[in-house]
Formats: structure tokens, C-alpha cells, sequence
């Protein structure tokens, strides 16, 4: 594991959260797993913490309160939303993302989200195989946004 951060700066290693929702966790681990292989090449030092979470309505409580630790960075939200035919999941994806938003600017720590909401998602191995790949990607460019928004906020300091 990387340095540990007592500074907000992207001068030094960040410390960042990682909230992963358990509704398809096989699939939602999979944004960690890109994550952290991006994070290695562009934030060297980088500590990563991982929380689970029931689902993904849990992610901007949990967010809220690890940016009020003060302890990180930035935070990292990943969810898969399905649509159950039960209920509107883009309700559901709505309120998590704009929860998320309200958390960074609560709390002035930056939030990303990796939570994608399928239309048309079902449990067979060709979508399965898909959206491992696409959470792995995705895992990877909020590496990249991590990044950049942290070495903004260093600039802005400057």
C-alpha cells in the first residue's frame, strides 16, 4: 500500500476512498480493478481504501461521511443500477448522482461516480463479459479524472 496523504495536494500521494455498491459486485469490483491499475501509472503513491456498500443508494450517506474524516482526497462511487421491472432505476440513478454532486460541494472533497444504468441488462455471460470490461474502463478514466481534478485543485493553490 502506498504513503499515506496528511495533505490535501496532488503534490504529495492522495488518499482516496473507493465505494463499491454489492448489487452485482462481480461486476462493480471490476471499476476498482481499472482504477487502481490507472491510479499505479498516473498517481504513484496513491492510497486506495476500499468500502463496500449495500447498493448504490448508500453511496452519497457513506461518501458524506468519509469526506467529513477529513482523512481523503477524493472519493470514488461505483455502482451497476439495473432496471428491476419493478421500479424506474434511472430514479434511483438520478438520486444516487446528484447525492454524490451534493457531497462534493458539501464538503468541498472532490466525488466521482462510476455508476452506469443499463437499459437492457440481464445475467448472460456475453452482457456480463461486456460490462466487466466496461467497468474495468471505466474504473480507469475516473483514475484519470481523479487526477486531473486534483491537479487543478494544486494549480488553483498556486
Amino acid at each position: 500500500m502506498a504513503k499515506k496523504s496528511s495533505s490535501k495536494s496532488a503534490a504529495k500521494a492522495p488518499r482516496i476512498a473507493f465505494i463499491k455498491a454489492q448489487w452485482h459486485a462481480e461486476i462493480v469490483d471490476q471499476s476498482l480493478n481499472g482504477f487502481t491499475k490507472k491510479a499505479a501509472e498516473i498517481l504513484p503513491g496513491a492510497e486506495i481504501d476500499a468500502f463496500n456498500v449495500p447498493g448504490a443508494f448508500e453511496m452519497p450517506l457513506v461518501a458524506k461521511k468519509l469526506a467529513k474524516t477529513g482523512k481523503y482526497d477524493a472519493i470514488v462511487a461505483a455502482a451497476l443500477v439495473v432496471d428491476g421491472g419493478i421500479y424506474r432505476h434511472d430514479f434511483v440513478a438520478s438520486a444516487v448522482v446528484d447525492g454524490l454532486c451534493q457531497v462534493g460541494l458539501m464538503t468541498e472533497v472532490p466525488v466521482f461516480s462510476v455508476s452506469l444504468t443499463p437499459h437492457n441488462f440481464q445475467p448472460v455471460e456475453a452482457l456480463e463479459g461486456f460490462y466487466n470490461a466496461h467497468f474495468i474502463k471505466k474504473g480507469g478514466e475516473a483514475a484519470e479524472a481523479v487526477k486531473a481534478v486534483l491537479d487543478l485543485e494544486q494549480a488553483l493553490k498556486a
